[in-house]
């Protein structure tokens, strides 16, 4: 299955090889002695299936439009414009339905970048709160509970509304900026569909069981959290940026700091609270143009205030990287389970080593194939304040006593690039402990930082 799902993602890749052949519009295209490689200039997109897999979410179906303009081509591969365009949906239930544009030319001297998106989720992973104290058990998905099966008992439905816009200024020439920015998270959680998911069905019935459900019970999730809220964020902080190109970076550092304030009054719940974001990425090379090292360090935890349950799982990146759920999964610990490692703060690292194993011309366009080996770990630094007495029942999945561990992925992956920009990655990370899962596969775009 896996074989041809990136049989699959390779055909759609070749997709854009043969459009921007046709579709780089009043370009012409210059040679670098250097590296004899095609600069690119004025507009050039490509139209895709958006063909991916990830473990945690399913096989995802739908399309996807991504414009490129590059301007004189003075700068390339940095563009003056990206717009990106997604409708896609998964086997697992999730959907996406987003807008993005990232430009340096809307306003001049300062980097833009704007978000419309809706995405569902209609069995989101929850695992519950603290990491280790979360006991997770694949026996419990397995078990079959009067002729149904409990296999959804760690998740729960979520509707995302997000609206944002992000701005970056210089400083310091480009490499020392301030950043700003306000977004609006609409949520909307309930129980997973059951009775949806059960509908026409005669056998392989679904059980309403659910760990959401039993939270809310118990009163570890509050009544006026259980369904979710509006809230808009507000943020500043800077970035410092030396790397010598974004998409796979060879040298320099991409430090940033963010602090967000999420009041009551732009909400439409009473919770108010303040975070603070650090992370940290570095990149050096090995062997010019061909072999580099990258790490990643990252801490974001609430520094005052009372935060939902449901604003917990965030992970909050600078644009362009978008926001993602928390750690674990695709985006932060390859292998361990999406939403594994959730509480009021918590911090996360990753170190990858690329190499490019052929680098040539593909249908008039540049392309490279690299590969990747990584480790990648998360921990809770701050957490969720359980009750003082919980149930009986509760302790079966929750152990208030434990102290937390640092949760492990590792593995190795394959990356598919045309024009620097458009990025496939192929990554497949292995869980440490059997308590945080087994194996993840991740098709998609991008390196991972």
């Amino acid at each position: 299955m896996k074989k041809t799902l990136l049989a699959l993602f390779l055909a759609a890749f070749l997709m854009p090889l043969l459009a921007q052949d046709d579709a780089n519009v009043d370009s012409d295209e210059i040679t670098t002695e250097a590296t004899d490689e095609k600069v690119k200039d004025g507009w050039t997109f490509g139209g895709v299936p958006a063909i991916a897999y990830d473990t945690d979410v399913g096989f995802r179906y739908g399309g996807l439009v991504n414009i490129y303009g590059f301007g004189d081509g003075s700068r390339y591969p940095m563009y003056d414009h990206s717009i990106y365009v997604e409708w896609s949906r998964t086997t697992k239930g999730s959907g996406t339905n987003q807008l993005t544009w990232d430009t340096d030319r809307l306003i001049p001297g300062i980097r833009s970048f704007f978000e419309l998106s809706y995405r569902t989720e209609k069995a989101l992973d929850f695992y519950g709160f603290n990491g280790a104290q979360a006991l997770f058990s694949q026996a419990k998905e397995d078990l079959v509970t009067n002729d149904r099966a409990d296999r959804l008992f760690y998740r729960h439905s979520r509707q995302l509304f997000r609206a944002k816009a992000d701005f970056q200024g210089q400083i310091i020439g480009n490499k020392f900026r301030w950043l700003g920015g306000i977004a609006y998270y609409g949520n909307t959680i309930d129980s997973v569909d059951v009775d949806g998911l059960n509908d026409g069905k005669t056998d392989d019935l679904l059980s309403k069981n659910s760990l959401y459900g039993d939270y809310v019970a118990w009163g570890i999730i509050p009544d006026d959290q259980r369904l979710g809220g509006g809230h808009t964020l507000l943020k500043g902080g800077f970035v410092f940026d030396t790397r010598d190109n974004e998409p796979n970076p060879f040298s320099g550092v991409w430090t940033e700091m963010q602090l967000h304030y999420v009041p009551s009054f732009l909400s439409n719940t009473d919770y108010s609270y303040g975070t603070l974001v650090f992370t940290h990425r570095q990149y050096f090379t090995v062997i010019p143009d061909w072999i580099n090292v990258a790490y990643r360090l990252s801490y974001q935890g609430k520094i005052f205030g009372d935060m939902p349950f449901y604003m917990m799982p965030y992970l909050f990146n600078t644009a362009p990287k978008l926001t993602t759920d928390g750690v674990g999964g695709a985006k932060t610990v390859r292998g361990v389970m999406r939403n594994r490692v959730v509480g009021e703060g918590f911090a996360f690292g990753n170190i990858e080593l690329r190499g490019k194993i052929l680098q040539t011309k593909f249908l008039k366009q540049n392309f490279y194939i690299a590969l990747s080996a990584f480790v990648d770990a998360g921990m809770v630094t701050k957490k969720f304040q359980l009750p003082d007495n919980l149930p009986v029942e509760a302790l079966v999945h929750i152990d208030p006593n434990a102290d937390e561990v640092v949760h492990i992925g590792y593995g190795g992956g394959i990356h598919f690039v045309l024009n620097e920009n458009f990025i496939v990655t192929v990554d497949y990370g292995v869980a440490a402990r059997v308590e945080d899962g087994d194996t993840g596969m991740y098709i998609g775009l991008n390196f991972l930082y």
